[in-house]
């Protein structure tokens, strides 16, 4: 079904007025945690942006480690036709493209906005020819989209609003044609930015794709780009999401509150020290002391008329001692929140392997739940969307790739403590088996406890020998 601008125009307003509600706590959040330049002046605690960007670092260690295999491609049950070897080379192939690629960065500002807002939205775009990798990642900012979620529970739709200046549009819309009354209003010095609108929505095909101008110097609004995917450009993911909601919720949400607190204490507590430094000082109106040129600087000389007082210290009232208290559990419990303490690194100097273990397990049951979440929300469609970029280009093999004929898995350190406890657990069953004699140890198939092994601790194919790789 086509769609005009304005009846897109239309569905993305009311999609906005929906997420209006949310703003406001947005923008408070980003101001305790990651303030722009004009903000930074108002924010005195720091433990929250700390505790926030190691959280965002550790998703990317954990998720998609730069430079290290995250994910692997294996044939799916009963297409014994897809070789292991040749989906061992795509995984390769993809693995070399996005080591190439802008996405270990782009994936930590798109982890940033998960943590504070509770969503976050990546572009994966094909890169134009000739760069080094075939993939381009873009962070969009979450406050500069608004999203619908589709029957899937998915967060399918989505419309970008950007301003952009006639070159800009002409940049990145070569084909498109700009109404003249925008081209003879265009100022070189000063060019004016015009509204954009970028929307992608679902439909029976794949993804449908329409740019809007939507600019008062042209009468209506209008097409700069219309088009379809196969694949969702736009990747939306949640950290969780209650029921009812369109939007996720983050960790620093949840902390808000205490944020909030501890940095009206540290401010408090500034202003306190500044007192206690400088004092506060009473003196007699005696027509002799000005209190305009008084420096309280060592070696200063204060006049003073014969017979008065001077200018003598004024005791503070109390102590605010108390506040460290009070500020020492504010910062535990944000830190607690944003698993600043779980996940970042042990600190103790020596860890044996079994507390490394179970550290890990702590932090894949603390992350269980998110873990899910962004496996079906952002990790699944990132490939996808990746592997069809490189397949559109004749990097990899289309046919290998078709639905149902590939599995995928995950290989990332999150994913393999699971694969590791199981491991574990078969191996101590084969040790057991093995010791109740030979009869016992027959009912075990060491080929396919070989082959389940390697799948389960993600071993690459290379290593097992070509009778084995058959199932």
């Amino acid at each position: 079904m086509s769609m005009t601008p304005e009846a897109l125009l239309a569905r993305q307003s009311r999609a906005a007025a929906r997420r209006r509600p949310l703003e406001a706590g947005w923008r408070d959040a980003y101001a305790h945690v990651l303030p722009r330049a004009e903000d930074a002046a108002a924010l005195f605690d720091a433990t929250a942006a700390d505790a926030a960007e190691q959280l965002a670092a550790s998703l990317l260690a954990e998720l998609t480690p730069p430079w290290s295999r995250w994910f692997g491609l294996a044939p799916a049950a009963g297409e014994n036709e897809a070789e292991p070897a040749a989906l061992e080379r795509v995984a390769e192939t993809l693995q070399a493209h996005l080591d190439r690629s802008n996405l270990a960065q782009e994936m930590h500002q798109a982890f940033l906005d998960l943590v504070i807002t509770g969503t976050g939205i990546l572009l994966v775009e094909e890169a134009p020819p000739g760069d080094a990798s075939a993939l381009r990642f873009t962070a969009v900012p979450v406050l500069s989209a608004v999203l619908e979620e589709g029957p899937s529970g998915r967060l399918d739709a989505v419309f970008r609003e950007t301003r952009l200046t006639c070159a800009e549009i002409a940049r990145r819309f070569p084909f498109a044609e700009l109404p003249a009354p925008l081209l003879r209003e265009e100022d070189e010095d000063e060019p004016a930015r015009h509204r954009v609108v970028e929307a992608v929505w679902p439909d029976r095909f794949g993804y449908r794709y329409a740019a809007i101008l939507d600019s008062a110097c042209a009468n209506a609004p209008c097409f700069l780009a219309q088009g379809g995917f196969p694949e969702a450009p736009f990747i939306a993911f949640r950290w969780l999401k209650a029921p009812g909601e369109t939007y996720g919720r983050g960790p620093v949400t949840k902390a808000l509150p205490d944020i909030r607190t501890a940095n009206r204490v540290v401010e408090l507590v500034l202003k306190n020290a500044s007192i206690a430094v400088t004092g506060i000082w009473q003196a007699e109106d005696d027509g002799v002391l000005n209190p305009a040129t008084v420096q309280l600087v060592p070696g200063a000389i204060i006049p003073k008329a014969p017979g008065s007082s001077g200018l003598t210290p004024l005791a503070a009232p109390g102590s605010f001692d108390v506040s460290q208290l009070v500020l020492g559990d504010l910062r535990a419990r944000i830190r607690q929140a944003l698993l600043a303490d779980r996940l970042g690194l042990p600190q103790q100097a020596q860890m044996t392997a079994t507390e490394v273990l179970e550290r890990s397990a702590q932090a894949a049951r603390l992350l269980g739940a998110t873990y899910g979440g962004l496996q079906s929300e952002l990790l699944t469609p990132l490939i996808a969307r990746s592997l069809a970029i490189l397949a559109r280009r004749g990097e990899v093999p289309p046919e290998l790739l078709r639905e149902g004929r590939v599995q995928l898995r995950y290989e990332s350190p999150l994913a393999r403590v699971q694969g590791r406890a199981d491991a574990a657990n078969t191996l101590l069953f084969v040790d057991a088996v093995s010791r109740m004699g030979v009869t016992a140890a027959s009912q075990v198939d060491a080929p396919a406890a070989a082959r389940w092994l390697a799948r389960t601790l993600g071993a690459p194919a290379e290593i097992l020998v070509p009778t084995l790789l058959q199932e």
